[in-house]
């Protein structure tokens, strides 16, 4: 496992269709990708009904492992590129990694 380079996790939750332009932000800024995680939505924004039948919006979970030093200008490339700072079009966040296994290609990509 690698504990000598400090990693970041950063996760966006954005509608179904919208992580193209998280993932192309979180690229030109320096990630070298991501993983794309489908799921519903459930908090209190998220209640819709039509015809009286609930409907619970479908979401995009954009998982993107990031040097820490890098964060927050691909942080802050994504919150531009995805628009995320108008109501309703998702949220950002990140999360310490304190180990990690499987990274040779970012390792490799940090290196240079």
């Amino acid at each position: 496992m690698n504990k000598t380079i400090p990693f970041e996790l950063i996760v966006t939750i954005v509608n179904r269709g919208y992580s193209d332009y998280v993932v192309e932000a979180a690229r030109n800024a320096g990630a070298s990708g991501g993983t794309i995680v489908y799921g519903r939505g459930t908090g209190v924004h998220e209640k819709d009904t039509i015809l009286g039948v609930s409907i619970q919006p479908e979401k995009e979970m954009i998982l993107t492992l990031v040097k820490a030093t890098n964060k927050k200008k691909i942080m802050q490339a994504i919150v531009d590129g995805a628009n995320l700072n108008k109501e309703g079009k998702g949220i950002c966040f990140s999360l310490p990694v304190e180990d990690v296994a499987g990274i040779n290609h970012l390792l490799k990509y940090n290196e240079a």
